[in-house]
Parts: structure tokens; sequence; C-alpha cells
């Protein structure tokens, strides 16, 4: 223990001295998951709507104005046919357009069906479903309306043959994001992102920075085992990332409203586990390249695909039937179904010990490997 002490401190004392790595590992962290939570939100909000009225009547000025007084549309101009509508959306002046008949306020009033037709821009097709969703929602806001004065709500927008034998309305219940709050989704995803990232980077270049400087040998000399070396390499770095994912926890309570229903003991474990996957991942790294460049572009060929098939910013379920499995080999997807069932759900370890079990299996294998590998470059 006495030689182990003094390779820690050895190790503090090298990490004082490197302003750089210390900044680099609270600093770009801290910035990367504001900019994440921030950035990264698929809201939509006042997308430029052209009208063709052709109706011009009260009624049909007041569904206009129904979609253009919405956060999520605003008037883009009117237009006289379809060809100068979509010659519009086709430049990119507007983003959406609606269509509404001559006979519109006439149907309305015979309590005939009426067609609104939408015209989408889905060159970008995650902003034209988002677009599409808001459209229908306020005309079922709008039909609430005529409700209210008596006439029955037939507006609709229709993407197939309209069945006029009945009507079915849906109630929706949004549990445990009530407000639909996109970031904390996103942020709670990118956390474990950032943990194995900054993880396997910092572990990587510290190791072969030793290599580099030429004291590797020296350290040999002492009466230290191979055991003792790797882990007064990983003590530094793990604890100051364990300070960099306290701060990011604070960051996601106060910059971003997470609530937390459950324990934050679960979740600083996991976080643990989590940045000890991405330092077995690093030291690994550094036992099979030789320069800190060759490292940083191995980590790209790793990294990536784990923050890609980890669900943190896209849903899982939008992956290929076939890819989905794959995923439950990468500890950031168990990272993320722990952070996100804790702090949202409440859930406790009765619910989520698969994924506990599994984050510690992956962090087992990880460090075994690396250490595994030190040992053999060593010899």
């Amino acid at each position: 223990m006495s030689r182990l002490r003094a390779l820690v401190k050895k190790e503090f004392a090298q990490i004082r001295r490197d302003k750089r790595l210390a900044v680099s590992l609270i600093v770009p962290p801290t910035l990367q998951i504001l900019l994440f939570g921030f950035a990264l939100d698929s809201t939509v909000s006042n997308l430029r709507l052209g009208v063709i009225d052709w109706s011009r009547t009260p009624e049909s000025r007041e569904m206009i104005s129904t979609l253009t007084e919405s956060k999520s549309f605003r008037l883009g101009g009117d237009y006289a046919s379809v060809q100068d509508l979509q010659t519009a959306i086709g430049r990119g002046k507007l983003d959406a357009g609606i269509v509404v008949p001559y006979q519109f306020a006439h149907d309305l009033r015979r309590g005939t069906p009426v067609d609104v037709q939408i015209l989408l821009n889905a060159a970008n097709a995650n902003t034209a479903t988002i677009a599409q969703g808001y459209a229908e929602g306020v005309i079922q806001s709008y039909n609430q309306t005529l409700a209210a004065e008596g006439i029955r709500p037939k507006v609709r927008i229709v993407t197939a043959p309209l069945d006029h034998h009945g009507v079915v309305s849906t109630r929706t219940a949004f549990l445990y994001n009530p407000g639909l709050v996109n970031a904390w989704f996103i942020v709670t995803g990118t956390f474990g992102v950032l943990l194995i990232l900054n993880g396997s980077l910092v572990a990587s270049t510290a190791m072969i920075k030793e290599r580099e400087r030429g004291t590797m040998e020296q350290l040999l000399m002492t009466p230290a085992s191979t055991t003792d070396m790797v882990i007064a390499k990983i003590a530094p770095v793990f604890a100051m990332l364990m300070i960099m994912a306290v701060i990011a926890i604070i960051i996601m309570r106060v910059f971003f409203s997470v609530p937390v229903h459950g324990s934050l003991v679960l979740l600083v474990a996991s976080a643990a586990l989590c940045i000890l996957c991405g330092v077995g991942i690093g030291t690994f790294l550094a036992t099979v390249t030789k320069t800190a460049q060759q490292a940083q572009m191995t980590a790209f060929f790793i990294n990536p695909p784990l923050a890609t098939l980890s669900g943190s910013m896209t849903p899982v379920e939008a992956m290929p039937a076939w890819m989905q499995p794959v995923t439950w080999l990468n500890p950031i997807r168990h990272f993320g179904i722990i952070a996100r069932a804790t702090l949202m759900k409440g859930s406790g370890l009765d619910v989520l010990w698969p994924n506990f079990l599994a984050l510690i299996g992956f962090a087992v294998v990880l460090l075994s490997l690396s250490i595994w590998r030190f040992r053999k470059q060593l010899g």
C-alpha cells in the first residue's frame, strides 16, 4: 500500500503540473453538456406558412389565424395558385403551405367533411413530420372551438381516403415528462457519452505521455508491481472524472430543471462504472498505439459508434430491427437507461439491477483486458 500511495501521489502531482489536462477534464465536458442540451432540440417553431385561401370567409380566416397565431407557424405570405406555393416551398422561402378549398364555409355549415390540404417541405424529413404533427394539433384545437359553438368538427388534414362512418378521438397523458421537455432526453443521454468519451481520451493520453517522456522505464525499476502502476494511473483520472460527473448532474438540475425522483447514490455509482469503462477503453488503446495522435485516431473508430448506438440522442426504437440487439453490448445505453429512469421515473435498483449488473460486467472486462494488455506490453 505504501508503494501504491507513493505512485498515486506522484500521478496527482503530475496532473497539478499539467494544467491543460486538469482543465480538459472539467471545462470541455461542462460546455459540451450545455451545448448539447440547448442545441440538440428537436422542437421546431415559427415555421413559415404560405396560405392559399380560396374561401375568403370569416371561417377560413379564423382557421388560418389559429394556425399562424400559434408558436408553431408564422404567416409567410398569401399565394394565388398551388404552383406558386410549391415554387416558394421549393426555393426555401416557406416551410409549409395550406390550401383552403372554395366551399370551405359552405360545407362547414352543412356539416359536410372539409378536406384542408397541407404542403410540407420534406427535404428535412424530421422537420416535415414535426410540422405535420403541429398542424394536426392546431386543427384539432380548431375543431374543439367549432364544437363549442355548436358546429360538428369536420375539418380534417387528410393523408388517406376519409371514412365518414365514425370519428375516433384520443386523449393523451404524458407520464414522467408532462411538459415534453426534449432537453431532458438529450442531456441524460449525452451524460454517458461524455463520461465514456472523456474517460477514454484522458486515460489513453496519460498513459502515452508517460511512455513518451521515458519515465515508464524508471517506474519499472521501482519495487511497484504492474497492477500498482495501472491503478496509480487510473486513480487520479477517475477522481477528476467523478468531479466532472457531479458538475454535470448539477448542470442538468440547474440549467435544464431535470427532476431528481430517484436515488442520486445509484446514479453516481452508475456514473463511476461508466467512467471505469471509458478508462478501460483508453488504457487498452494506449497499449496498442505508440503516439497520442494514433490513440486519438483509433478512438475515432470506437467512440462515435458507441455514441451512435447508445440511444443517447436518437431513440433505439428508431434504429433498424437488426441493429437494436447490438446496442445492448454498449455500456452507454445501460447508463442512459439508469440515468433517465433514476432522474425522471424514480426507479430504484430493484428495477435497474440488470443494467447496473451489465455496467459492472463491462467495467470488469474492459479493465481486466487493459491490465492484461499493459502487462504484456511491459513484458
